[in-house]
């Protein structure tokens, strides 16, 4: 089972897959490191879509302060830049490692050729004695949303008894008749085998007012992005044209569909700035189930501290569930598996908090990510801005449009949210790798990058 902590995580942008993930590796080898005698030089090599977007994405930043003894969730991104700086100066690592040597300009070495077996976005860390040695080697995969694997983690079964395991909808809906019982109330029981209530109630609304708090930081920036595009933040002009609207008289019914934007681009123009966003699932997709949680808190009547919960622990159930079926990693089913997993389960959460049946809710997953299918990941200069952030405010409002249907439904449809997650997995494996975030096909390459 996958806990909604593992979906969710606090961290910085741009990429939970090229970012986060390598951080995280990054800091356990520092681990390793401090346990290893004679270590004088550190090298890590980067495979596949981590080496072909890794510079766009902030990869090779990532790994230093994941060395230097840095972590997603706590590190200050406006601290970034003095970090990099101290250690091009030194080109050692810090503290207890100090006597390591670790050039970052020539010891991150972009791989573009070779692929490591088991993920296309690899990583294999080496510490190396004076005289040459290699005292160590780590191979580890970003798979996406900030999960790392060895690819021997299966060989070691869950110790974990979780009293209500799905292993599909299908299962999962079962579980829901059988016990009378909400998505929400499944996951929260499976989540309760890993750490007490009180940890869950202010885990899950400590994750809602991280998502709360990047929307208003994204709302209140404005200037340019990082990058050679050079692409213009629009969050902070849009609010300002729509506080303006609201006192006009007449204004158009669509413009529901412009907040659901703005919340949405809010994040991913935090998420590319290198801000502190949430991975939710992944964050290229960052900004679509806050946007759709902040539509729920700020536009349907009702809201409450505990609607919010089930919101998160329903995405989290439906997330859960395509990550295990299939991918969430866009560098290995393209962006469906990002956006269209964002708002599936965006979908199922806000259709499950406006009170929606467990059909409903599976039913609402399924609209939504059968209209991603296909969607393939191409950021322009290996960039998550151009098309990652309008995609977003996309996914948003597809996700609203698929809890809409379904609440006026019955639950009863001919596609299920299974058979859809498979499509989405067969679809995948068959798309060809320059569409899977290498930007080497698609408008990355149609669209000039400066």
């Amino acid at each position: 089972m996958i806990s909604a902590f593992d979906l969710f995580k606090i961290g910085v942008g741009p990429s939970s897959s090229h970012t986060v993930g390598p951080m995280v590796a990054a800091k356990a080898f520092r681990d390793r490191l401090m346990l290893t005698d004679g270590v004088s030089h550190a090298r890590v090599e980067i495979f596949g879509s981590l080496a072909w977007t890794g510079r766009g994405h902030g990869t090779d930043v990532a790994l230093c302060l994941g060395l230097l003894g840095h972590e997603p969730a706590t590190v200050d991104p406006d601290a970034v830049g003095s970090h990099m700086a101290a250690l091009r100066q030194s080109r050692r690592l810090d503290g207890a490692l100090s006597g390591v040597a670790f050039d970052p300009d020539a010891d991150v070495v972009f791989e573009l050729v070779e692929l490591l077996p088991l993920h296309t976005n690899g990583m294999r860390f080496r510490a190396y004695a004076a005289d040459g040695a290699t005292l160590a080697e780590h191979v580890c995969y970003s798979i996406g949303g900030g999960f790392v694997t060895t690819g021997r983690e299966a060989e070691s079964p869950d110790t974990v008894a979780f009293p209500l395991p799905f292993e599909s909808g299908a299962d999962l809906l079962a579980l829901c008749v059988a016990g009378g019982s909400t998505v929400a109330e499944v996951q929260l029981a499976n989540e309760l085998a890993l750490r007490p209530l009180s940890e869950v109630e202010a885990g899950l609304d400590a994750i809602a007012a991280a998502m709360f708090e990047c929307i208003e930081r994204g709302m209140r920036q404005e200037g340019v992005l990082p990058g050679a595009l050079r692409v213009r933040r629009r969050a902070k002009r849009l609010r300002e044209t729509l506080d303006q609207r609201s006192l006009v008289n007449s204004r158009p019914p669509h413009e529901i569909v412009d907040w659901i934007s703005l919340f949405a681009l809010s994040v991913n123009e935090e998420n590319a700035s290198g801000g502190r966003v949430v991975t939710a699932p992944t964050n290229g997709a960052a900004g679509i189930i806050p946007a759709v949680l902040r539509y729920l808190r700020d536009f349907c009547p009702g809201w409450s501290v505990e609607r919010g919960r089930d919101f998160l622990l329903t995405a989290a159930a439906i997330g859960g569930l395509i990550k295990r079926r299939a991918s969430i990693s866009g560098a290995e089913v393209g962006c469906q598996g990002e956006v269209g997993s964002a708002a599936a389960m965006a979908a199922a959460g806000l259709t499950a908090a406006l009170g929606g049946t467990a059909e409903q809710v599976e039913n609402a997953a399924e609209i939504a990510m059968e209209h991603h299918l296909g969607m393939t990941c191409d950021p322009i200069g290996g960039l998550v801005q151009i098309p990652c952030i309008e995609r977003n405010a996309f996914g948003a409002n597809k996700a609203i449009v698929a809890a809409s249907l379904s609440l006026r439904g019955d639950g009863l449809h001919h596609v299920t949210l299974d058979e859809v997650i498979e499509t989405m997995r067969q679809t995948g494996a068959d798309m060809q790798a320059k569409y899977k975030e290498t930007s080497q096909g698609g408008l990355a390459v149609n669209v000039a990058a400066c």
